[in-house]
């Protein structure tokens, strides 16, 4: 018997490939067998996902620093889990188109009179282009972390998998809020987005104080570092965003107008 990846002769009782790793598949693909590799793989209250999504929120340094360490088998990858969080965000940006009233949400959350037009023509390039623009942040974040909580000394590289997993779990999170908010109070969706913005900058200094576990005075210092850097990188890729739609033709200055209420 050959291994299926990698071509290596195997003992009839390997259970595994002893050159790639790879598990020995001998059923055929039912639909009872997928079903068991399912519920095993994303509902197994002792499978490495669900272990992930709890310990990223209660002790993240062991989920991350033991990545970065070698620990590789414990917890799901960093590639994996934001895989996952992609998934459930173009899940969410579709509910929304088809499932959920898009009318039915107050886009002029801070009533400023914001042309309703404006919003027709933004919201399908943000459905569109919302897992870009969300990897994009990975960098900024990883850039401003790196610079202001690196006790521990990571490189660049290290550190982009500290906000791989970071902003992967904030994604997930997420999901489950929008949806929560989306079907009992879709009016206040906007609002909730909005708000969410400052936890995502929250529950990055957390996971990142949770490595590095600076003094207080450090950390505060170190926090209004990072928010610095982070904001500028944001605030920078927003623009970036919105000069690409104008220079596409997608809005024009007349959709910035405001409207009387």
């Amino acid at each position: 018997m050959d291994c299926k990846n990698c071509g290596t002769i195997l003992n009839e009782n390997f259970n595994y490939c002893p050159d790639c790793g790879a598990r020995i598949i001998r059923n055929r693909l039912t639909f009872k067998n997928l079903s068991h590799y399912v519920t095993e793989h994303y509902f197994d209250l002792d499978n490495t996902f669900l272990r992930t999504f709890i310990h990223l929120f209660t002790k993240p340094e062991l989920v991350i620093d033991g990545y970065i360490s070698g620990i590789r088998k414990k917890y799901l990858n960093p590639i994996s889990y934001l895989g996952i969080a992609l998934t459930l965000s173009g899940l969410l940006y579709f509910l929304m188109q088809k499932v959920f009233v898009l009318e039915e949400m107050d886009m002029d959350v801070f009533n400023q009179g914001v042309n309703p037009v404006f919003y027709e023509k933004i919201m399908p390039v943000i459905y569109d282009f919302s897992s870009l623009v969300f990897i994009l942040f990975i960098p900024i974040f990883g850039i401003a972390g790196w610079l202001t909580f690196n006790k521990k000394g990571y490189l660049f590289s290290e550190y982009l998998v500290v906000m791989l997993y970071t902003l992967a779990q904030f994604s997930i999170l997420s999901f489950l809020i929008s949806l929560i908010v989306l079907t009992l109070d879709p009016q206040n969706y906007v609002m909730m987005s909005t708000i969410m913005l400052p936890v995502m900058f929250v529950f990055s200094v957390y996971v990142m104080q949770r490595i590095n576990k600076l003094s207080m005075g450090q950390v505060l210092l170190r926090t209004c570092l990072f928010m610095i850097l982070a904001l500028i990188g944001y605030f920078g890729l927003i623009m970036a965003f919105y000069a690409i739609l104008f220079a596409t033709g997608t809005i024009t200055l007349e959709d910035l107008k405001p409207v009387k209420n």
